[in-house]
């Protein structure tokens, strides 16, 4: 079978979680003999497009304008004409190269006209992987207005995108829920849990330790976005709260847009407890986690929906117990506890996190035996080979009879073009 890909980040130059889940996806598929075909933009690209490999994977990448870690509104036009130049770049190549199916990741909501005229050109059925509701969350966070012109504006693209899938995965129980009660858009749908691939790696070596001075230190590690979503001040409280605690170090790598408030506070409360890193290729951010001690994320309290960050994934991975702090109602708590993989608590409950955070710092048996109950929970649920037979699964119900006959024959196409 021919599998077609689309996401707003890709391998190898993302650091994004979504980026290596859709990649370890797609290798997954190749694994089982399908063919892959990722349809993905690269802002600054030389030339109007580009096709290279991956892992036996197939990476059609396209010029696009910046779309991360931008102006909110500059992003909104970048992400806007991403179907347009997706289609405008590749028409040919996708009339030569039909596919049986169509699997994309939002964010971002733009991907829905693409969607639509591939579907209509090859025949071909669509899973869309949802991994969160914008403009939702902007909404319950005060970014936006629930009924201003611009939410009006993303409701409508929100629509498309889902208005062009046959089937729509879903990260949680409860988002489930809440999708089912308060959408619109009458879909099959499926519970979608977040993925990797069990591939830890190990190190020899204390490099980042000593590069960063903290032998003999705990440190509690967060890798992601640095936005609003995350409410980083929440972690920073936290640091604020551990400075009499000699022993307890924060290390937190990534970009988005609260990167200046938390660089802000480090320097104002005088944070000696708290590094902050720039982003780093994946190889280098799973030795980075190899050599810590506990995984860290954050959830902005205000979200109404129950985002399952994608984090806690490398976390698990390479069998960290992790330290989570959600918005109320999150079911990701009982999953993480009942697991006995980690301690969570609400958002806002600050005592709380810090007594979550002092038995990890002070109890190494603690952190030992949470740390590989982390990494059964990715074996049990959170594997990429459950995702992946879940997708296809639901892709195999749909009636050969219902997809029409194609009439289109694969050609060749050049690698590359300016």
């Amino acid at each position: 079978m021919k599998i077609c890909l689309i996401i707003d980040d890709y391998l190898p130059e993302s650091t994004k979680i979504g980026a290596k889940m859709m990649h370890e996806l797609a290798v997954e598929f190749v694994s089982r003999g399908h063919t892959v075909t990722v349809v993905t933009p690269t802002p600054g690209l030389r030339s109007r497009f580009e096709i290279l490999a991956l892992d036996g994977v197939v990476i059609c990448r396209f010029c696009s304008g910046e779309i991360k870690n931008i102006s909110k509104a500059k992003r909104a036009v970048n992400e806007t004409l991403l179907s347009y130049r997706a289609w405008h770049v590749y028409k040919k190549y996708f009339q030569q190269h039909p596919h049986d199916q169509i699997i994309y990741y939002s964010p971002t909501i733009f991907w829905g006209h693409l969607v639509s005229r591939l579907k209509k050109l090859w025949g071909a059925s669509s899973y869309l992987v949802l991994r969160d509701f914008f403009p939702q969350w902007a909404i319950d966070s005060g970014m936006l207005g629930a009924k201003s012109p611009i939410t009006c504006y993303f409701r409508l693209f929100e629509s498309l995108s889902y208005r062009a899938a046959d089937f729509i995965g879903i990260q949680s129980p409860k988002n489930l829920a809440w999708f089912s009660e308060n959408s619109k858009i009458k879909k099959p749908l499926d519970l979608l849990y977040n993925w990797a691939a069990n591939d830890p790696i190990t190190v020899n070596s204390n490099c980042y330790r000593q590069k960063l001075g903290l032998q003999n230190k705990v440190v509690f590690f967060y890798g992601g976005n640095i936005g609003h979503a995350q409410d980083m001040m929440n972690i920073v409280r936290l640091a604020k709260a551990l400075r009499s605690e000699h022993s307890a170090h924060f290390v937190l790598v990534g970009a988005g847009d609260e990167v200046e408030l938390v660089r802000n506070s480090i320097r104002l409360h005088d944070l000696c407890n708290m590094t902050l890193l720039s982003p780093v290729e994946q190889n280098e951010f799973k030795k980075m986690l190899a050599e810590f001690d506990v995984g860290l994320f954050s959830l902005n309290r205000k979200h109404t929906t129950h985002n399952f960050p994608g984090k806690t994934l490398g976390y698990m991975v390479q069998g960290k117990p992790i330290l989570g702090s959600i918005n109320p109602k999150n079911d990701l708590q009982d999953i993480i506890e009942e697991a006995k993989a980690g301690l969570v608590t609400i958002n806002g409950d600050d005592a709380d996190l810090l007594n979550n955070a002092l038995k990890l710092l002070h109890n190494t048996g603690l952190r030992e035996k949470m740390g590989a109950n982390a990494k059964q929970l990715l074996l049990d649920v959170f594997s990429v080979q459950a995702a992946a037979s879940k997708i296809l699964a639901q892709m195999g119900r749909m009636s050969i009879s219902s997809i029409p006959d194609r009439r289109i024959r694969s050609a060749s196409f050049p690698a590359t073009s300016k």
